[in-house]
């Protein structure tokens, strides 16, 4: 019985072989096309994930941000009345950076003090013109958390992140560099106050990006050119995204 039973499975086993194995040259085309396939979608793949975490970088240094300041004004009163003692710029940067960072991971933290790299050298605005130098600066706070984010403030507020931090990514506005502010005594991204001042501010400077990303979720801007997607449709507040 188990002769027979063996014969059998010998016969399916080289009709298998013989009828449904692929030859060397079908298992090539095979390959080709998924490689071709491969190199069609990865780019795009690999951009979307890459705008995925930017815009969870930026939408998480936002909340630590408005967090720090509300457990900074826990303890210290209005961020509005911390400086009214202080009678230079320095002494006022170093105020408010000391009390909202006091409340965040830091790893290093230079303060007003000049080239620690804390900061990046230059920021990049979308029309390619850049900034003087940042790390210079000598009235403005600066930090490198623990995550790798450089945070920059002066006293009037104003808040530049640099989501890559000093030695990565390009320094340019809307790419790795984002911007707030401290309004009524809370954290606001920067944001124009008409959609269509939105799309130029963002082609011309790209200092709004992060009020951007905040409202819309998305770094669709990075496509816009004259105003428009590349497939031409004119991207509004009801449809902000480019697809």
């Amino acid at each position: 019985i188990f002769y027979v039973t063996q014969r059998k499975v010998d016969f399916m086993t080289n009709y298998l072989k013989k009828y449904f194995a692929f030859t060397l040259a079908e298992t090539l085309i095979v390959m080709g096309v998924i490689g071709i396939v491969s190199a069609l979608t990865l780019p795009n793949l690999n951009a979307s994930t890459g705008e995925k975490e930017k815009i969870a970088k930026v939408k998480k240094i936002y909340q630590n941000l408005d967090d720090a300041l509300g457990r900074a004004q826990a303890v210290y009163g209005p961020y509005d009345e911390w400086t009214k003692n202080d009678t230079d710029i320095a002494s006022q940067a170093t105020r408010v950076g000391d009390r909202i960072t006091e409340f965040m991971k830091v790893s290093k933290n230079c303060g007003i003090t000049a080239n620690l790299g804390c900061f990046s050298k230059k920021i990049i605005m979308m029309n390619g013109n850049s900034s003087s130098n940042n790390d210079s600066e000598t009235n403005r706070y600066r930090v490198i958390l623990a995550d790798g984010t450089s945070v920059m403030i002066d006293k009037t507020g104003l808040i530049w992140i640099d989501i890559d931090g000093p030695r990565k990514g390009n320094g340019q506005f809307g790419h790795d560099i984002f911007f707030f502010r401290i309004s009524n005594n809370t954290i606001v991204p920067s944001r124009p106050s008409e959609f269509g001042t939105y799309i130029s501010m963002l082609q011309r400077l790209g200092t709004n990006a992060s009020g951007w990303i905040i409202d819309y979720d998305n770094m669709d801007y990075l496509k816009f050119k004259d105003g428009k997607c590349p497939n031409g449709t004119v991207p509004t507040e009801q449809n902000p995204r480019c697809k």
